[in-house]
C-alpha cells in the first residue's frame, strides 16, 4: 500500500516562497507518476502540478506556470512543490497524489496524502 505525506506548509506573506515536501512509501517509487492537488475552502480540489515517473515531463495549471516547480527525488522518495510569488489566492490545503504510470490533471489517483496547509497573508 503506497503511502504519502506531506510537510512544508505554512504562513507566508504575498510575495514568500514556501518549499512542500511529500514523503512516499511502500511503492515503487520511481514508477509512479505524481501530482500536486489543493483545495480552498468551500471549491473543487483543483490541479497544480504532475510530473512524470521518470521525472521527464511535468505540468502546470495555468496560474501556477513561472511560480511553481515540481520535482522527484528517486533516491529520497519524495517529491518536490517548491512554490515563489505567492499570492493570497494560493491559500489552500495542498495534496500529494500519486497513481502509476502517466499524471493526470484531474483528481483521477489511487493514493492522496492528508494534505498540508498553506496559508497566504496579504
Amino acid at each position: 500500500q503506497v503511502q504519502l505525506k506531506e510537510s512544508g506548509g505554512g504562513l507566508v506573506q504575498t510575495g514568500g516562497s514556501l518549499r512542500l515536501s511529500c514523503a512516499v512509501s511502500g511503492g515503487t517509487f520511481s514508477s509512479l507518476a505524481l501530482a500536486w492537488f489543493r483545495q480552498a475552502p468551500g471549491m473543487e480540489r483543483e490541479f497544480v502540478a504532475g510530473i512524470n515517473w521518470s521525472g521527464s515531463v511535468t505540468q502546470y495549471a495555468d496560474p501556477m506556470t513561472d511560480r511553481f516547480t515540481i520535482s522527484k527525488d528517486n533516491a529520497k522518495n519524495t517529491v518536490y512543490l517548491q512554490m515563489r510569488s505567492l499570492k493570497p489566492e494560493d491559500t489552500a490545503v495542498y495534496f500529494c497524489a500519486a497513481r502509476a504510470t502517466v499524471f493526470r490533471t484531474t483528481p483521477d489517483y489511487d493514493y492522496w496524502g492528508q494534505g498540508t496547509q498553506v496559508t497566504v497573508s496579504s
